[in-house]
């Protein structure tokens, strides 16, 4: 079996089509929990660490009300 090659059009059509589907997906509501940033200086060197905590999910899901029945 032979597989043909993708032409750049192809690529180019399929990687369109992969960020219209993700535009068009429906939204997820994030609310932030936590936020913390650490920086330490080590001489020349600085180390920053910063932690979010976040929780995502459908609006509905994070609001405490439960989906619509289809």
């Amino acid at each position: 079996m032979t597989q043909e090659r993708k032409s750049i059009m192809r690529c180019l059509g399929e990687f369109a089509g992969h960020i219209i589907k993700a535009v068009k997906q429906p939204t997820t509501n994030r609310t932030t929990i936590r936020h913390e940033h650490e920086e330490e200086k080590r001489g020349p060197v600085t180390l920053r660490r910063t932690v979010i905590e976040e929780v995502e999910g459908p609006a509905d899901a994070i609001q405490g009300e439960d989906p619509p029945c289809s």
